[in-house]
């Protein structure tokens, strides 16, 4: 689940530090991904016939289809992924876990109603509520990124949080997922849509920390309790309290325990047992591998074991199995050049630095040119 409405808490209240981007203008830039949420993504989204992609002896392909060829859009525009995979859930998120076992409970049950009565498009649509990330699924995505020569992290409790560990490490530039925790945990940048289909069309929604903390003039703290207030994996939220009261609560007593000790418990109700704090200690320090020991390293894909692999043992064409290769071979011996912001310490301008005065924006070349009919400039590079 993540934060829940925190994408449109920033949208309201923070709208400067969400900005759009195509893929291309991460060329360069190094990013930690997700896994499990792309997983989720491609078993959901790969399909044939409304039906996940199989091999011969009945295995589910989907997620290894969409890992290769999502992963050689990613290199082939010039970005460089590392995979984070989940290790064990936190204690605190077995409430969430009870929840989604069931709801996936009430999906067997609405399917088998739908496949009773033969209606295939909600057949289709409980099917994907059914969708799970195994072991195994994490297992064989590890070795196809191994083969791939992309570097893998297997995190000891939640991606999201090793991800944010090392993004402040600056072993990368971001964590892409859907989920906005990653920024709970102090990723300072937060790439969505990343490892959507092409189909989408969906450009990359870059999310700035500092900026967002800045504009709803929040402290770390303040927001990590706003994120508990509007409702993550590890603990229930107040009953009654929306995303903007819970805001205005932050912003005017600034922690959960003052918010508590002035809260109406006659129109709000407070969980029984609230484990807030808990839940605030493991955003401020979840269980993550030092960033600073982890060692990222892109290398060659190994082709001949990638066709084994891909090929004679789960099926896949070979022609188009090699043809991926080769572009991703071809991508990222190309992809040479670096940013020039790795070389700089890049601080963003004040405000004020970047607003010109009307009155001199009125005299400029530009402008008289434009008022004379002059011209046309050169286009923005």
């Amino acid at each position: 689940m993540g934060i829940h409405q925190l994408s449109k808490v920033l949208g309201d209240h923070a709208p400067g530090s969400m900005k759009d981007h195509e893929i291309k203008a991460y060329f360069g830039r190094k990013v930690a991904i997700d896994a499990s949420m792309s997983l989720y993504q491609f078993l959901i989204a790969v399909r044939s016939d409304g039906s996940q992609l199989t091999d011969e002896q009945g295995e589910t392909t989907s997620h290894l289809m969409g890992m290769f060829y999502r992963t050689i859009r990613m290199v082939d525009n010039g970005l460089k992924p590392a995979y984070v995979f989940d290790g064990k859930p936190p204690n605190l998120k077995s409430g969430e876990l009870q929840k989604r076992t069931e709801r996936r409970k009430e999906a067997e049950a609405e399917l088998k109603q739908a496949e009773d009565a033969g209606d295939q498009e909600n057949i289709e649509r409980y099917q994907r509520r059914l969708v799970k990330v195994t072991p195994q699924h994490n297992e064989e995505c590890k070795k196809l990124l191994t083969l791939m020569g992309i570097p893998v992290v297997s995190a000891p409790c939640e991606a999201e949080a090793q991800c944010a560990a090392l993004v402040r490490a600056g072993k990368v530039f971001a964590t892409a997922t859907e989920d906005m925790d990653a920024l709970t945990f102090g990723s300072t940048v937060l790439l969505r849509h990343l490892t959507f289909s092409e189909a989408k069309k969906m450009p990359i929604r870059e999310v700035q920390l500092d900026r967002a903390l800045a504009e709803m003039e929040l402290t770390k703290e303040e927001f990590i309790d706003l994120c508990i207030l509007l409702g993550c994996d590890y603990c229930d939220s107040i009953r009654g309290i929306g995303p903007q009261r819970a805001l205005a609560l932050i912003r005017q007593y600034h922690t959960i325990e003052a918010i508590l000790e002035n809260l109406d418990t006659k129109k709000y109700t407070v969980p029984e047992n609230w484990l807030y704090k808990e839940a605030r200690q493991l955003f401020l320090d979840p269980e993550v591998s030092d960033a600073a020991e982890i060692e990222l390293k892109w290398t060659a894909p190994d082709e001949e074991a990638l066709v084994q692999f891909m090929v004679t043992e789960k099926g896949f064409n070979e022609e188009r199995i090699r043809n991926g290769i080769r572009k991703l071979a071809k991508a990222r011996t190309g992809a040479t050049q670096g940013r020039l912001d790795s070389f700089f310490t890049v601080k963003p301008a004040a405000p004020s630095a970047v607003k010109r005065p009307a009155a001199a924006a009125k005299g400029t070349p530009a402008k008289k040119a434009k008022a004379s009919g002059g011209g046309r400039g050169k286009p923005r590079r």
